[in-house]
């Protein structure tokens, strides 16, 4: 018999309701709700400061939420440590790309791909394929240490994708990069989305986020101030007011 908090609209949705976060007197979320589909893309945008990677970190497991739930494909998620919301199908990159010096590119992916699978030659097969749509199979035996930036990133990518996410969170991803590498991300987060792959990304680079997502959120102070229609979010007072540092006064 199928549990019943797996059936239904929530099967199919990723999401926080009146998430909190606080760090000792600092509050950094306020009862934010957060929800989508789970093969929807969402961007969040928003000013230094404003709560996006905390969000992220608090949906994704990294920090447990001060008050307030996280349901994913119809579970309840809020007490779940990051590697178990991993195995479960919800993954994320980092800003900053750490990849495990001493091991080649290959051997990065396949500690990732061995965590979300125990057989072998399953795991294989996934390093190959994360490599190959990150287009990194030219650099596959190269230690991770001697990357540049960009094939940092996509290694990133790679590595989140080896463990056959339903839903990856982005942080930054195309952050230092040129527009020229950035374009190349792009191609590659396109084509995850075009599998069925749901997609949260904060990013800076708005022309870049625009290029692939359904919907923006823009985030101030720790609360969400619009959410919708990418352009209709991007041309709200409130978000040129908090975002851009223009707008009415």
């Amino acid at each position: 018999m199928q549990d019943a908090t797996t059936t239904g609209i929530g099967a199919s949705r990723f999401s926080g309701t009146g998430i909190h976060k606080r760090f000792g007197a600092l509050s950094v979320l306020e009862n934010v709700d957060f929800s989508m589909g789970l093969s929807e893309a969402v961007g969040i945008v928003g000013p230094n400061g404003a709560g996006k990677t905390t969000l992220l970190a608090t949906l994704s497991g990294a920090y447990p939420p001060s008050a307030g739930t996280v349901t994913f494909a119809g579970r309840d998620v809020t007490r779940q440590s990051a590697a178990e919301r991993c195995r479960a199908g919800l993954v994320r990159t980092h800003q900053v790309p750490k990849p495990f010096s001493g091991m080649t590119t290959f051997e990065n992916v396949y500690v990732a791909a061995s965590h979300a699978v125990n057989n072998r030659d399953e795991a294989y097969q996934r390093v190959i394929d994360a490599l190959e749509l990150c287009g990194m199979l030219d650099v596959a035996n190269r230690r991770a240490e001697t990357l540049g930036l960009l094939d940092r990133k996509r290694l990133e990518l790679a590595r989140s994708l080896a463990t056959g996410p339903k839903v990856i969170l982005l942080d930054e991803i195309g952050g230092g990069l040129t527009d020229s590498e950035a374009q190349e991300l792009v191609l590659t987060i396109q084509e995850l989305k075009r599998r069925g792959i749901g997609i949260v990304w904060i990013e800076h680079i708005v022309h870049v986020l625009l290029q692939v997502v359904d919907r923006l959120i823009c985030m101030d102070a720790g609360k969400i101030i619009a959410d919708g229609d990418p352009q209709t979010v991007m041309s709200d007072p409130h978000v040129v007011k908090a975002y851009l540092g223009g707008g009415p006064k």
